[in-house]
């Protein structure tokens, strides 16, 4: 007969020999496999797919438009100049009952053979134009960086819902089982927290695990035992242990799963320190991120893990750009986009470098995004910020099944509206599942009651922006 002593005792064993700790809250969570003994084993997508990962690179607190990507001569003509309409940010706000259009705090030039015009913020990635697909006609569905970050992240605005990388981790499953399938590189907690990289309703084992620069990336990750002879006694003993709990068992699929995730965990502590590794990466290769040797924090060191967490088969890697605060809501002084972009700028064009020095680039959808973008305005035209914008921003593209050298839709003159050709968020993140080699409509989750999917009821693929 099974005791809560003996259980808690077995609990305990466990953790001892696997690190002594949850590694992966997803990978040890009790939603594990609601459905299947094994949910990260690989499957097979809709259809022929054009990238085997995605490295998703968000950049919190709403980069605005029209001093990055966004070109609008219109606006620096007509500085000054009174419009008027009910802006979400604005509407019934003391001090805003009128506004004026502010012209952008940088200049734009045509980059590149195809031109594409970018402004002087981001001169290495505007170096990579020729590269990149860019979408200027992004629009949301909401003005607050909790709601436009979670949905940016899962599609819904308002609720928690499982995030586009636990989506693909269960589309996909990984070919690496000592490494989790989906990884979130963040030095700080973003607006909307963990929910950010949540699984919620699908098995915990597509969680995403955060990995943390600085000295110790992944908590606890070294074995609490003496030698790695005594661990493999332990877990050799443990192994048994679980066969016959599980044999005596069969109707409870959800063991067998638990027992395949500390299996993951195990294979955690040979890989991942070899991943966070960059002792071997040339001085060439360090250079291109910024990076100096021995440095374990920055985006460069976000973005150089990146490219060796793809190339040991991770399907989804987030790096987000700083946190809830000090992050691009430059609401009091836009010149600290400039502060800014020269953190993400040269480690951003690196990356993209690298994975084609390193020949990835053909395999691996590189994507570039905000919550939202900043008004073309504000409440003076002399006011030194901006506010927040869900009527338009940009977003670019790059890598496997992209078009290079493309722009993609437009805004009207002063980059107030998405105008021409427009892009939510349901429908870039459909074009980001199709590259994938999935059909967002069919990839769904049977929960509570009803069929759920990424993009809910909405979304098509931008097939301009397509190779």
């Amino acid at each position: 007969m099974q005791s809560r002593f003996s259980s808690t005792t077995r609990r305990g064993f466990v953790q001892s020999a696997v690190a002594g700790s949850l590694l992966m809250p997803g990978l040890l969570s009790e939603l594990l496999a609601q459905d299947s003994i094994d949910p990260l084993k690989p499957r097979s997508p809709h259809f022929p797919a054009k990238a085997k990962s995605v490295i998703f690179l968000f950049m919190s607190g709403g980069v605005s438009h029209v001093d990055s990507f966004d070109p609008k001569p219109k606006l620096t003509t007509d500085h000054g100049k009174q419009v008027t309409f009910d802006h979400p940010e604005t509407k019934n706000r003391p001090g805003y009952e009128k506004l004026f259009l502010k012209k952008p705090g940088w200049t734009f030039a045509p980059r590149g053979k195809s031109g594409i015009e970018v402004s002087e913020m981001f001169p290495n990635i505007a170096s990579k134009v020729d590269d990149i697909a860019l979408i200027r006609s992004m629009h949301t569905s909401h003005s607050n960086h909790f709601n436009a970050t979670l949905g940016m992240h899962t599609g819904s605005f308002a609720f928690a819902r499982p995030s586009i990388g636990s989506w693909v981790s269960y589309g996909l499953g990984t070919p690496n089982k000592n490494l989790p399938s989906f990884m979130v590189l963040s030095s700080e907690m973003p607006y909307a927290g963990t929910q950010v990289w949540a699984s919620d309703f699908l098995p915990g084992a597509h969680q995403g695990t955060r990995v943390v620069p600085g000295s110790e990336p992944v908590a606890n990750l070294k074995r609490r035992v003496a030698t790695e002879g005594q661990q493999k006694l332990e877990l050799n003993a443990l192994a048994a242990f679980n066969e016959a709990h599980r044999t005596a068992r069969p109707e409870e699929a959800q063991l067998a799963a638990r027992i395949k995730s500390f299996e993951t965990a195990f294979g955690m502590q040979s890989e991942m320190p070899a991943a966070l590794d960059l002792s071997k990466e040339s001085e060439a290769t360090l250079g291109l991120y910024g990076l100096k040797r021995g440095e374990t924090s920055g985006f460069g060191w976000q973005c150089l893990v990146a490219r060796r967490l793809v190339e040991r088969g991770v399907r989804f890697v987030e790096l987000i750009h700083t946190g809830s605060s000090g992050n691009w809501d430059s609401h009091g002084n836009m010149a600290d986009h400039g502060r800014l972009a020269k953190q993400v700028d040269q480690p951003i064009a690196g990356l993209i470098e690298d994975l084609k020095r390193t020949g990835l680039f053909d395999d691996t959808l590189v994507v570039w995004t905000t919550e939202f973008g900043r008004t073309p305005f504000n409440n003076t035209a002399d006011n030194l910020g901006r506010e927040h914008h869900n009527w338009a921003f940009s977003s670019w593209l790059a890598g496997a099944g992209v078009k290079r050298g493309v722009v993609h839709g437009a805004t009207d003159e002063h980059g107030i509206r998405a105008e021409e050709k427009p892009v939510h968020v349901h429908d870039f993140h459909a074009t980001i599942l199709h590259l994938m080699g999935l059909d967002h409509t069919k990839l769904t989750y049977r929960h509570g009651g009803r069929d759920y999917r990424l993009t809910d009821v909405h979304g098509n693929v931008v097939k301009d922006v397509l190779a």
